[in-house]
């Protein structure tokens, strides 16, 4: 799967509507901050609905095979590409991740402050890949690396959160595998599509997003 041509920086006179824009400024507006605290908490209720309906999905799966139950964790992931896709700016994938983690400890959930430890972990996963790209690429390419990201990061926390550090090659083989495949495809091709699909009502016009969804029509 490539990057599409959208995804790069734009060329003179395209006004910088096009996907992959690099942003005017990489200071945090107040609309950003209002945004993306209202992205964290929505994400942070989300997570408290999968916090019973993935939970049961993952230990049904890990009952079946050990490590197999890291294809219901990349929801759990999808505040780090959600805040990165649509802010576009240092920090904003890691704040996302981390505010909704914050939302679900609070309000209550079964790990308790340990899911505040794996969206510090989740998001700054997320936040690397965008790094990387010097905040300038947002395709579905980025988006999907930046969910495998998360799901890498969270695996690297759980050795020792988890204990997981403990347990057999076979079993981390497997849970490794699982959990960047679910973060690129429920964290980062799911959120990759709620994006464009956000922006494609138009809620997300002051942000570059919106602008590359309005670029297209």
């Amino acid at each position: 799967m490539h990057e599409t041509s959208t995804d790069q920086t734009p060329t003179a006179g395209s006004n910088g509507a096009r996907e992959g824009a690099a942003p005017r400024s990489t200071r945090w507006r107040v609309v950003d901050i209002v945004v993306a605290s209202v992205i964290g908490v929505a994400t942070g209720l989300v997570f408290l609905f999968w916090n019973n309906v993935g939970y049961a999905w993952f230990s049904a799966a890990d009952a079946l095979t050990p490590g197999l139950g890291g294809i219901a964790v990349g929801i759990w992931l999808i505040g780090g590409v959600l805040g990165g896709l649509i802010i576009r700016k240092p920090g904003a994938a890691l704040y996302v991740e981390l505010l909704a983690a914050i939302v679900s400890a609070l309000v209550g959930n079964q790990w308790g402050i340990e899911t505040i430890y794996s969206g510090l972990a989740q998001g700054l996963g997320a936040e690397l890949v965008f790094l990387a790209t010097g905040y300038r690429r947002f395709g579905v390419v980025t988006a999907m690396l930046a969910g495998a990201a998360a799901g890498a990061a969270a695996w690297v926390l759980e050795l020792f959160l988890s204990g997981n550090l403990q347990k057999s090659a076979e079993f981390l083989a497997l849970y490794f595998g699982t959990v960047v495949v679910s973060g690129a495809v429920l964290a980062g091709l799911l959120g990759w599509i709620v994006v464009r699909a956000l922006a494609a009502t138009g809620a997300l016009s002051r942000f570059g997003a919106g602008r590359d969804v309005a670029g297209r029509v």
